[in-house]
């Protein structure tokens, strides 16, 4: 079994696209007003993003998304990338739980990682 879509709730649903369109090259294939967006990466995997709803007011504390990336050197890359795009974490990557990791936040909150597990 494979997990092949996730419906993610945003605050912003234009900001949400270009955010994924950017930062993780996720390409926008179907789109129905400031309700919906249908996005898909590289490796086969759909996220949905939807509008939160007025009244709903985002995540629980733990709430992440992850990406797993090969090597030490993508996390770096990554996190020069947001520096580049004026995203710059606060927190530099470093080892944690038995992976090499950056965590950041966007989007109005969401917690996000980017992890190599075997450095």
């Amino acid at each position: 079994m494979k997990l092949n879509h996730l419906n993610l709730c945003v605050i912003d649903l234009s900001e949400a696209i270009l955010f994924f369109q950017t930062v993780f090259d996720f390409k926008l294939t179907d789109q129905k007003g400031n309700a919906i967006a249908v996005m898909n990466d590289s490796h086969g995997f759909t996220l949905v993003l939807s509008s939160m709803r007025s009244g709903e007011n985002g995540y629980p504390k733990d709430f992440h998304l992850g990406f797993y990336v090969d090597t030490t050197s993508e996390v770096d890359q990554f996190y020069q990338k947001l520096g580049e795009l004026g995203m710059a974490s606060e927190q530099t990557p470093g080892m944690m739980r038995g992976g090499y990791t950056l965590y950041f936040t966007a989007l109005g909150g969401i917690l996000f990682e980017v992890t190599c597990l075997n450095p």
